[in-house]
């Protein structure tokens, strides 16, 4: 998508555009070609409003002597007025003054759709658009796909939801590893066949959970409690077990994750580890007790992306691996990072890869080698396989799994269900900051869980 959209320059190849061979040189040319791209991390200033940020670098500007384009001010009735039809194209009414920074995420996604549409694109590329939003936001984004499809706007979907797939695309294309495999109509395909497509192998257990000797209680949380967020959940974890945690958006299963691990205070309840009352402060010292959180949003809280892999995994351990002048021992940072990126098998050049260019699955993996190389005995997972492509959840399905088998602790948070009952041998449902009940392995099913969590 970015050698279509100008970001990157091709080595080879041909583009077409209406049957004619075309070239784009920056972004700024595909959208003066009618092509615009929303990614899966929205772009927008925060601080500007959703007016400001729809005409960012093209904006309308009225002369202000005669036609004298280099003496002209902003033409605001003009952008108002232009905004207002893209809104009304959308089936949308919005205040145009809001700014961004008040927005809920799926609104966001709106403004980024309104703003590629400010440049009459007529083809419009879409980046995993759903990643970050509700069922509700969902289906709010899939209807202005339709308005915008019987508006004769051409678009490509990119998605590891395959699902999503089969209810909105036509025809499905698959590219696995940078090399074109398949195309074909949706109607023709099974959710099956596309899967093996994407791994190019057959996925007969994509939860690949492995049978894992569950001993004692390691962890647990009593009477877990903030005010207007959380009410009065424990919680036991035993060595050797996935513990899974579902819940509709909103449940309040990250806060309860956060209040575990010292990144937010409890206004009462206590935590055990071996039996013995620990107090969590903060996250330095749940890390010393062996507890370690992987947040769901990887790029804001859980990696620095500028920065390179290995930097990364020892990020936590520099108090480790500094001499007595403060001094990081590169060799030492050098073999830990090795040891992770091989037993993880992430897909990298080097450990000097800049983190921001691997791919999702593959950083996920990073947050997860950072984790690891903290020796911790109680993981908690947030949404641990979000973002990521089929044959990268397939890897690190098999990671999770194999901590567990080795003695390892696991809380793991999703909102996919079929995750949730392939990979937990416990789960605990949560509805608007309580617990609902907790289901054995035994006693799992979509319809069950969801019974609890309505």
């Amino acid at each position: 998508m970015k050698l279509i959209t100008g970001v990157y320059q091709p080595d080879s190849g041909v583009m077409k555009l209406n049957g004619k061979p075309f070239r784009v040189h920056n972004p700024n040319d595909a959208y003066a070609k009618g092509i615009a791209i929303i990614f899966q991390e929205t772009s927008l200033f925060p601080d500007l409003t959703i007016l400001e940020n729809i005409f960012m670098g093209h904006e309308l500007r009225k002369p202000l002597i005669g036609k004298l384009k280099f003496a002209s001010y902003l033409d605001y009735p003009a952008m108002r007025a232009k905004a207002g039809e893209i809104f009304e194209r959308l089936g949308m009414e919005v205040d145009l003054d809001a700014r961004i920074s008040q927005l809920s995420v799926a609104s966001k996604q709106m403004v980024e759709i309104a703003k590629a549409l400010s440049f009459d694109s007529r083809i419009l590329i879409l980046d995993e658009p759903t990643a970050a939003l509700t069922s509700k936001e969902v289906d709010t984004l899939f209807a202005t796909i339709k308005k915008l499809k019987d508006q004769g706007v051409s678009m490509l979907y990119i998605s590891h939801r395959l699902d999503e797939i089969f209810v909105i695309a036509d025809r499905v294309t698959v590219i696995r590893d940078g090399e074109y495999v398949q195309t074909e109509d949706v109607s023709k395909v099974t959710r099956d066949q596309l899967v093996s497509w994407m791994v190019g192998r057959t996925l007969n257990n994509l939860y690949a959970k492995e049978e894992a000797e569950i001993g004692g209680v390691v962890f647990e949380a009593r009477g877990m409690c903030q005010e207007g967020v959380i009410e009065n959940v424990d919680l036991t974890l035993r060595s050797g077990e996935i513990l899974g945690i579902s819940g509709l958006a909103g449940a309040g299963r990250t806060e309860l994750a956060l209040l575990l691990c010292g990144l937010s205070r409890a206004d009462s309840g206590e935590i055990l580890i071996d039996g013995k009352r620990v107090r969590i402060r903060n996250f330095q010292t749940a890390m010393e007790h062996g507890i370690y959180y992987i947040s769901e949003d990887r790029q804001k809280y859980g990696l620095v992306v500028p920065m390179t892999i290995k930097e990364n995994i020892t990020l936590p351990l520099l108090h480790r691996i500094s001499g007595a002048l403060g001094l990081i021992n590169a060799r030492k940072e050098r073999e830990i990072s090795g040891t992770y990126i091989d037993s993880l098998a992430i897909k990298t050049p080097g450990a000097d890869f800049i983190v921001n260019n691997l791919s999702g699955g593959n950083q996920q993996k990073v947050s997860v080698a950072k984790a690891l190389a903290t020796a911790p005995r109680i993981l908690i997972l947030d949404e641990p396989t979000r973002g990521v492509d089929v044959g990268a959840k397939s890897e690190i399905h098999h990671i999770i799994s194999s901590l567990a088998k080795s003695g390892k602790s696991i809380i793991m948070i999703s909102s996919d269900l079929p995750e949730i009952l392939g990979m937990s041998d416990r789960v605990l449902v949560m509805k608007n900051g309580v617990k609902q009940g907790e289901l054995m392995r035994n006693e799992l099913s979509q319809e069950r869980i969801l019974h609890m969590a309505l």
